[in-house]
């Protein structure tokens, strides 16, 4: 069987630190009820979004017209889910009660055989299942049951887990091989490993079936879409290639990550769940290749992926625009699931790092500090003048947006947030380990070898390196079980102790893992230190973008320039490669950050003139002293230049 750990439930886990429990605190108080206003049309200036007057007309309490985009439940879907998660914390019986409302109308707006979907309901009723390339239904489908495991795991309601049964059920009825039965999938993969969660909820293994034929499905000839399209008469989205429906090679014969980046890393995580559930080492395997091409030919450094505006796609290895990059919030997110699941079946530091990479720069740059306004495109630089006027800038925004028509991007990094715990510790029963993954202070506990174990993590992460954890047991029990600590890529000397006396970490070391094998009893303090430098990064030099420049990071941290702190053309700022930077904590800047000071050279504004375009004499240089933010916090002030990719003056 294939090796599968098991995360700590995200009951089991409690967040304290002082990074993401205000961040936990702000979705719970500020980012839920804020969406909740946004699905309900009650903000002011903002885009409409007609999500829950759609499930009212659906229900038949109101006459009206459907508004929105075709996949406009999955937004009230990853809200709710967002609200399990936050419940999962802290039950509210306020926000609890809105949650009920909503499953009832959810209720109210299934068709006796088990069918929600309020667009073919009320736009297009009787034409359900004519286009599953361009409308979604399956994807919708994916994220309300989704929503219905986080519910259920975190009230022990079953009523939503019910209505999504009754939708599967319909589901397995319509799709497969057999006659009359329809052999396809969803242009947008998703409801595979909604089903498989699903399954492990209900133990029906219909469920578990069904997602094996939608991923064994795709791709194969003759082409489903095709056949599709020519039965339909009418033909709305233009024709786009393949590979942007994940449908141009069967999965098992992928070897690149191709097409919409969310649509593939979704399909990915999904095939993942299946390998484990089936022991299908083969479609491991393939996984895993997709994922060294994703992360390590066609990742930025802020763990955003999909460079491509056009078709929101990944492109070539290497090709990482910085200006144009698309870098989808949504494509973060996919990845750290994508992540997250490698990593539960191997505890490889590889997965971990990647996780806390795109969680750190990628995903919580999609949202304001204030919890209201969003990025949908995360680039790596803004030249706001140039963004104004030209066609290939014109999905960069300078500021985050309130809402959007496609709202695909905030509700789900609301729900990744409120989801956080789930993702900090693993644990393998058969071989008694504990995993720590990512480094968020805060309690959790779990039963290993039948006793209860608890765990307590400190630090002041991800601004400072050291660590500490404090087990704790019932009644002075003492249990024999391995802790593995990460150690992450970044950090080139860390040192451990344990109850005071160091620990040598080469011979305990696997594969970024530092294993604690011992006897374990109440009070056992163990001190982690992961020095914290700043680091000088560079692509590799097929990265063309990228040549002749570096980027700052520290821990896990990429920073940036932003023109309020450093003035504009941020492209004119050189930095030595040599140069020192120092840091700084500031707590009243940008809700608390660290930021970075250094020297650096810019063009003297004397010795060029303004109206002569090019010139044949060179230009002197004049000292500055720049500063750079964390990536995450820009455009929380003042609209400007940004940029992360600073020149290197190699003197």
């Amino acid at each position: 069987m294939i090796k599968h750990m098991n995360a700590v439930p995200i009951n089991n886990v409690t967040i304290e630190d002082s990074f993401w429990a205000k961040r936990q605190q702000l979705v719970r108080e500020t980012v839920i009820p804020y969406q909740w206003e946004a699905l309900n049309d009650t903000i002011p200036g903002a885009e409409p979004s007609h999500t829950i007057e759609n499930f009212r007309i659906a229900s038949g309490e109101l006459k009206a017209d459907y508004y929105g985009m075709v996949f406009q439940d999955s937004d009230l879907a990853k809200w709710l889910e967002a609200v399990g998660y936050a419940l999962s914390g802290k039950r509210d019986e306020k926000l609890e009660a809105i949650a009920d409302g909503v499953i009832d109308l959810l209720e109210r707006a299934q068709q006796s055989d088990g069918y929600l979907n309020t667009y073919f309901t009320v736009a297009k009723p009787g034409k359900k299942w004519t286009n599953l390339r361009d409308d979604h239904e399956l994807y919708c489908a994916g994220h309300l049951i989704e929503a219905a495991v986080a519910y259920y795991e975190a009230t022990g309601k079953r009523k939503m887990v019910d209505i999504m049964s009754r939708y599967a059920d319909h589901m397995v009825d319509v799709f497969g091989k057999e006659p009359g039965q329809i052999r396809g999938y969803d242009g947008h993969p998703e409801i595979e490993l909604a089903l498989v969660r699903l399954y492990r909820v209900t133990g029906n293994t219909l469920y578990l079936e069904l997602s094996r034929f939608f991923v064994e499905e795709r791709g194969q000839e003759p082409y489903f879409f095709d056949i599709e399209e020519s039965q339909r008469t009418e033909h709305r989205v233009a024709r786009r290639k393949a590979d942007y429906f994940q449908a141009h090679l069967p999965v098992r014969e992928q070897k690149t990550a191709e097409g919409h980046a969310v649509r593939a890393l979704y399909l990915f995580s999904g095939a993942v769940d299946l390998a484990v559930e089936y022991n299908d080492r083969e479609l491991l395997e393939v996984c895993k290749e997709l994922w060294r091409n994703v992360t390590r030919k066609r990742m930025y450094i802020t763990g955003g992926v999909g460079s491509n505006e056009n078709w929101e796609s990944f492109t070539i290895d290497y090709d990482l625009p910085n200006d144009r990059a698309y870098t989808e919030t949504c494509a973060s997110i996919s990845l750290m699931f994508l992540a997250s699941r490698l990593l539960q079946i191997e505890a490889d530091r590889e997965y971990a790092d990647v996780m806390e990479r795109v969680l750190y720069n990628g995903i919580l740059s999609g949202i304001s500090l204030d919890g209201k306004g969003y990025f949908y495109v995360n680039p790596l630089e803004v030249w706001p003048a140039a963004c104004d006027i030209r066609d290939d800038l014109r999905s960069v925004a300078r500021t985050r947006q309130a809402w959007f028509g496609c709202a695909c991007c905030p509700p789900n990094i609301a729900r990744l947030i409120a989801s956080l715990g789930q993702y900090i510790y693993s644990y393998n029963e058969n071989d008694r380990e504990w995993f720590v993954h990512l480094y968020i202070g805060g309690q959790a506990h779990q039963t290993i070898d039948g006793h209860q174990v608890q765990l307590t993590q400190q630090s002041n992460y991800p601004w400072d390196g050291n660590i500490s954890f404090t087990v704790a047991m019932e009644q002075e029990q003492s249990a024999e079980f391995t802790l593995a600590l990460r150690l992450p890529g970044w950090c080139k000397e860390a040192s451990l102790k344990v109850n005071g006396e160091a620990v040598e970490l080469t011979s305990i070391t696997s594969k970024g893992y530092a294993k604690l094998k011992r006897v374990w009893a109440s009070g056992d303090r163990i001190e982690l230190v992961l020095p914290m430098t700043v680091e000088k990064v560079r692509s590799n030099p097929k990265v063309r973008e990228n040549i002749g420049k570096l980027a700052l990071q520290r821990g896990p941290i990429v920073f940036c320039l932003e023109e309020t702190d450093n003035g504009d053309n941020l492209r004119d700022i050189r930095v030595s490669g040599s140069g020192e930077f120092v840091v700084h904590h500031e707590d009243g800047l940008l809700d608390g950050i660290v930021f970075l000071r250094g020297n650096a050279w810019r063009t003297d504004k004397a010795s060029y003139d303004e109206d002569s375009l090019y010139s044949t004499v060179p230009y002197s240089s004049t000292p500055v002293q720049v500063k750079a933010i964390p990536y995450y916090a820009w455009a929380n002030r003042e609209p400007g230049e940004m940029l992360v990719w600073l020149h290197e003056d190699r003197g």
